[in-house]
């Protein structure tokens, strides 16, 4: 979604960051090429002109022009800033108010905006991640089977729906659906609405007839994030007519420009709680402004990262592999597991965009046509091989090498690029294993498994600072620090794969 701005932003901080000293006309006309990217990826006028008026005055000046790394200074100020403006002055977090059982949840947007899956997907969140028992209602009386379309999602993700009953209008679903949920003893209900292609009287009216009746604990918004301005225009006069305590904005892993969810805090001065990313019912994130500003100026999401590996490793086998590694055994069959957790984490693009300063590698790696499935192919490559070759990947022979290509339908060259990595990856792991205070590899194996669920609980802090990671690199012989298949090289692309799956 940022991809666009956050590549125009990082060439005008790139050019900042090389200058050795900055004077004001520098910031301002770097900041004047911030505007012109802040407008060009649709953000409003008012709050890019505001955005760019605030940073100057914190960037102008002794402590950014007498500083030892100016360029940083002025990055820094534009990040927070860049946090403020999508987060506003409090500290809310996509936390929902589902006090009072059975509370109630108004679900209000255009049509096509992803109202319905977005109730499921919310309603998946508070079943798994919140512990709560959650009904659903579709008040969409309009809608060719809208009803249904809520029901089958009800039965996909295993949360209740209210029944289906014919010639009821909207009001008196709702009606229905609290009586139920009190019943029932349901700790939230949610109500789907109807939507129109656009705000005409008899929706709002409808809306804030239901909305009188249910007294909704939380009213959320659902806007489509390639709308661009018009998503902030309908925030605006829905807010304006009905009230809404939140927003929800739905193809955040599209292609768009990103300029709404910029905009949309700014203008409206209500919360963006989740964002969509994808079809999937459990694609729904809660928005975390300051990881966001750090994707935007490339400076990846390493907290994201850290809970995406929790969520991939347990902690036993992650004690096991610590132990493997420091010792700098890292053969073939821990080769499969590092590949097969990357695929889970979003694959090499996805885990590349969240690391610091990865962001243009990741393209790269992109441009030269290495894809997931080339991770697919290396461990199909794995798999052709027996135990004992898993085990000590050095005893393979050259008939077994062109036995196991043909098996997993690769070339011979394939294989010694993967056997090839897979050494370069053993040496690595050793070296981190010993290296700095208790090992940076142990630091960021304690970091993905966490103390008491807590993603960064004993992480060092040193392990993750920009300085630190570039001494380890030196100490590396100018390798990539980091647990990556294939990330081992100083520069251009990661060893292994320059032309490895490339079409023949």
């Amino acid at each position: 979604m940022f991809e666009n701005l956050s590549e125009r932003l990082s060439g005008v901080f790139d050019r900042l960051t090389k200058q050795g000293a900055l004077s004001d006309d520098d910031v301002k006309t770097a900041l004047r090429e911030v505007r012109v990217a802040l407008l060009e990826a649709d953000v409003s006028l008012p709050v890019a002109r505001d955005f760019v008026k605030a940073v100057q005055e914190k960037a102008t000046g002794q402590s950014v022009t007498k500083s030892v790394t100016p360029g940083q200074q002025v990055v820094k100020i534009v990040h927070d800033e860049l946090q403020h403006v999508l987060a506003g002055d409090d500290d809310q977090r996509g936390e929902l108010k589902i006090d009072n059982a059975p509370a109630p949840i108004l679900m209000v947007g255009l049509q096509g905006s992803g109202k319905t899956t977005t109730t499921g997907k919310l309603a998946k969140r508070l079943t798994e991640k919140n512990g709560k028992r959650v009904l659903m209602a579709s008040l969409d009386i309009y809608r060719p089977a809208a009803m249904q379309q809520l029901q089958i999602l009800g039965t996909q993700i295993g949360v209740d729906t209210l029944p289906i009953v014919a010639g009821e209008n909207a009001v008196q679903i709702a009606k229905r659906a609290k009586q139920q949920a009190t019943l029932g003893g349901y700790d939230v209900y949610m109500l789907d609405t109807a939507g129109r292609l656009q705000i005409d009287e008899t929706l709002m009216q409808e809306v804030e007839d239901v909305r009188d009746a249910v007294n909704p604990r939380e009213t959320l918004l659902v806007v489509d994030g390639l709308t661009g301005q018009v998503a902030v225009e309908v925030a605006e006069e829905f807010d304006g007519k009905i009230g809404i305590s939140g927003v929800v904005l739905t193809r955040m892993d599209g292609d768009g420009r990103g300029g709404a969810a910029l905009s949309m805090r700014a203008v409206t001065g209500k919360p963006i709680k989740f964002v969509g990313l994808g079809e999937k019912m459990d694609a729904l994130e809660t928005f975390e402004p300051e990881r966001v500003a750090g994707r935007i100026l490339g400076m990846g999401d390493i907290v994201a990262l850290v809970e995406k590996a929790q969520e991939s490793i347990e902690a036993e086998q992650a004690e096991r592999m610590m132990k493997r590694f420091q010792k700098g055994r890292f053969n073939m069959n821990d080769m499969k597991m590092q590949l097969e957790q990357m695929i889970k984490m979003g694959g090499m693009e996805g885990v590349m965009g969240m690391m610091p300063g990865m962001g243009k590698m990741a393209k790269q790696v992109q441009d030269a046509g290495f894809d997931d499935k080339v991770m697919l192919r290396q461990i199909a490559m794995i798999q052709s091989m027996t135990k004992m070759e898993r085990a000590n990947p050095q005893i393979l022979q050259a008939s077994r090498k062109k036995r196991i290509a043909q098996g997993s339908g690769m070339e011979v060259s394939d294989l010694n690029k993967l056997l090839k990595m897979q050494r370069q990856m053993g040496d690595m792991m050793k070296k981190m294993g010993k290296m700095g205070k208790g090992g940076m590899l142990k630091q960021a194996m304690k970091g993905m498994v966490g103390k008491g669920g807590d993603p960064m609980a004993g992480m060092d802090p040193s392990a993750m600072d920009p300085k630190a990671l570039e001494q380890a690199a030196k100490a590396m012989g100018g390798k990539m620090p980091g647990g990556l298949p294939g990330l081992g090289g100083g520069g251009g692309l990661p060893p292994g794969l320059s032309g490895f799956g490339k079409k023949k």
